[in-house]
């Protein structure tokens, strides 16, 4: 048995989980689900939540803690600092690159709808949430922990914007008018749940300080952090004019160096500690907020995010997700209560984003095929449900509900792409002259090329 918490330890526990995330992210792209799957199942193949928890003395894990009931090859210490540091950064980098790909002009011109349709689709699945958390007391949900029926409302929220990207590209309606207004309703979900679970996150560690007076008690009030959220946004926005304005700067003097990115990354980092360490704000929020600012840098911005990209995809971002499977997701003690609710969470999950979006979609006079679209084109869950559930269980959720979000993606992942096709199967628009029509001939062009 090796010792992790050594350096060389430590490497091996890298290479194992490198290997591993890899191999199954291409196995379920290949079947086409979303490689963030594969990297969690990797985390449970390889870590004590599989063999460890079902067979006990008798399992083993390639991966594994000290001092407890399994033989593992890698023994990493109880809630080791140097795993946890590594899906600290890859979770960062994650969120400071959709941030860098969040096109500011497409969100102000996104219009009216995808405005509203964003704001149902994070309103009703919240409430649908939080609503299906409160008979569950007996799992540390309920009235008496209203704060964690908040946390499950706040993870039916996010929206995968990847997958639904990819299916209507595929179908050729990407450039439509209601594939247009589905991608931008996307990312504004994803914003206002970000925002949300800032402000969820920050009231519910409120009262955890034990100041009596000064600072940290003002920020211990409900309403001290509702105003120190507000004075992020106020404060790094308004730093953020600055900061764009230097690396465009930057750009036209260096431009394509290797310094932009670092320079980038230093700036996704500062705000990232500055929003969970002086205002009390989500990390996340910080590194998602920075990536917005040098957005709007754009061809640096651009030249960044690939640079940012290769590390995280290389290194960071397949250690975040291997993480959730080896150190967040148990099965010893998993209840047929818990069960249920993941199952009870996860349908109402999908369909308060079918109603929510769908009704809203109704309302700008889609016809109704067209707004149960919309509905199912918000249904997918990715990466960001997985984030938002990693924060909330640091802010106080049990871990054993990672369980639901996990269930929720696959559900969602493999359901979405399957009721557009069907959907806009039936739309009758025969092309014209026995053609192709000519999204779906540059639909199988790109798909062709991505191949």
């Amino acid at each position: 048995m090796f010792d992790a918490n050594s350096a060389i330890g430590f490497c091996m526990v890298l290479a194992i989980i490198l290997f591993a995330t890899k191999l199954l992210g291409l196995v379920f792209r290949k079947i086409g689900l979303p490689q963030v799957l594969g990297y969690i199942i990797a985390g449970i193949i390889i870590g004590p939540a599989l063999f460890g928890d079902l067979l006990g003395t008798h399992g083993f894990a390639l991966i594994g803690v000290k001092g407890k009931d399994y033989w593992c090859l890698l023994a990493l210490p109880e809630g080791s600092t140097l795993l946890s540091v590594f899906s600290k950064i890859g979770v960062l980098f994650l969120m400071f690159s959709t941030g860098l790909e969040t096109n500011i002009k497409e969100l102000k011109s996104a219009g009216l709808a995808a405005t509203l349709i964003a704001c149902a689709g994070v309103a009703v699945p919240m409430l649908f949430g939080i609503l299906i958390a409160l008979p569950f007391s007996e799992i540390g949900l309920g009235v008496t922990n209203i704060y964690n029926c908040i946390f499950i409302g706040a993870i039916l929220t996010a929206t995968s914007v990847a997958i639904t990207v990819s299916v209507l590209k595929e179908l050729g309606k990407i450039n439509s008018k209601l594939g247009t207004t589905i991608v931008s309703a996307a990312i504004i979900d994803d914003v206002i749940g970000i925002v949300v679970l800032s402000v969820v996150t920050g009231i519910a560690q409120s009262g955890e300080v034990g100041a009596t007076s000064g600072f940290e008690w003002f920020k211990a009030q409900w309403w001290g952090t509702i105003i120190m959220i507000i004075a992020f946004f106020v404060v790094g926005i308004g730093l953020g004019f600055g900061i764009s304005k230097l690396f465009r700067w930057l750009e036209g003097k260096w431009p394509n160096t290797h310094r932009l990115p670092v320079f980038s990354i230093v700036v996704c980092f500062v705000y990232a500690w500055a929003a969970e360490e002086i205002f009390g704000v989500a990390d996340i929020t910080g590194a998602f907020l920075a990536g917005i600012i040098l957005s709007t840098a754009h061809r640096s911005s651009e030249y960044t995010d690939k640079k940012v990209e290769v590390n995280t995809y290389t290194m960071f971002a397949p250690v975040f997700f291997a993480n959730i499977g080896i150190s967040s997701i148990h099965f010893t003690g998993m209840s047929g209560m818990l069960v249920l609710f993941a199952v009870c969470a996860v349908l109402l999950g999908l369909i308060g984003k079918i109603v929510g979006c769908g009704a809203v979609a109704k309302c700008f006079k889609y016809n109704w095929r067209e707004s149960t679209i919309a509905g199912v084109g918000m249904m997918a869950r990715g990466e960001v449900a997985l984030i938002v559930t990693g924060k909330a269980m640091e802010s106080g959720l049990p871990g054993d509900f990672m369980l639901m979000t996990v269930l929720l993606i696959l559900v969602s992942s493999i359901l979405t792409p399957i009721l557009l096709k069907v959907l806009y199967g039936k739309e009758k628009t025969p092309p014209a002259d026995g053609d192709a029509p000519a999204e779906d001939t540059q639909a199988e062009a790109a798909t062709q090329t991505a191949e």
